[in-house]
This record gives structure tokens, sequence and C-alpha cells, in this order.
């Protein structure tokens, strides 16, 4: 036997203000709740279910004993915005990359990057962590004698 259904979603809150056009494309979370579907915006999320949304703050501290400006260089080459940002703690060696992605220099020759997490700023985050990673395999090692 096969059933063939029509399912319906109501829009709820702030996207049921307006009504649609026809051929309008409706863009918000579709929420189902036993055997009902309603559409909401993002923002309405907590309002109108029991349910919540979180941000995710990650940070990543990485051994880097190469120099600061050329990590900065080199990301320059990869992407298009990276900006310095002025940082009392870190004497001014931080920048942003792609507004999404900070960098600062830490103490005792390390690097730490902070950032929110979504798909975007991890696959930045990945590469500038790739990126330093192979920076720190190409410094020659200097040894001085006396």
């Amino acid at each position: 036997m096969y059933f063939n259904s029509e399912k319906m979603a109501k829009t709820i809150g702030r996207l049921a203000e307006k009504t649609p056009e026809v051929s309008e494309t409706v863009s918000g979370l579709l929420v189902k709740k036993v055997f009902t579907y309603q559409i909401m915006a993002p923002d309405d999320l907590h309002v109108l279910s029991q349910l919540s949304t979180a941000n995710i703050s990650q940070r990543i501290t990485i051994a880097y004993s190469g120099a600061f400006g050329v990590l900065k260089h080199r990301l320059k080459q990869m992407f298009e915005s990276v900006e310095s940002l002025p940082d009392e703690e870190s004497e001014g060696l931080a920048f942003c990359v792609h507004e999404w992605l900070i960098v600062k220099y830490e103490l005792e020759k390390h690097i730490s990057l902070h950032w929110i997490s979504d798909p975007f700023s991890d696959m930045v985050s990945d590469s500038v962590v790739a990126l330093v990673l192979n920076i720190s395999r190409e410094i020659p090692k200097v040894v001085v004698e006396s």
C-alpha cells in the first residue's frame, strides 16, 4: 500500500507578519513537533519553541618560532583580507583574517587563533594552522658558534 500525504507547514513569528507573493521564496527554520511543521525565523527559535541556539568560540595555540611579519605576509598572499588589530596585551602583534579569525602573537614563541565556529571560519582556521605548521617546518635551524 502506498499513502501519499501532503505535508503543510505554518509560518509563525516574524515570517508570518508578511504574506509572501506567488513564487516568492520563504527562508527560515523548519521545526517538526509531533506531526506538525512550523517555519520560523532563526531569531524566533528560542521564543516560539523550547529549542535554543549557541555560538561556539574556539581557540587554538600553536608553537611558532618564526617572525610574525613572515606569517602575516604569507597570509596576505593566501587571503585577500588580512587587517592589523590594535591589541594592548600582545603589543600590537595581532591581526584579523576575513573578519572572522583573530591571530595573536603570544609570549614564548606561540601564536593563538580565535574564532566563532561556523563552516567558513573553521575552514579558514584549518588553512592558517596548516600554513603555520608548514612555515615552522621550513625555518632553517641556525647554530651560533663562538
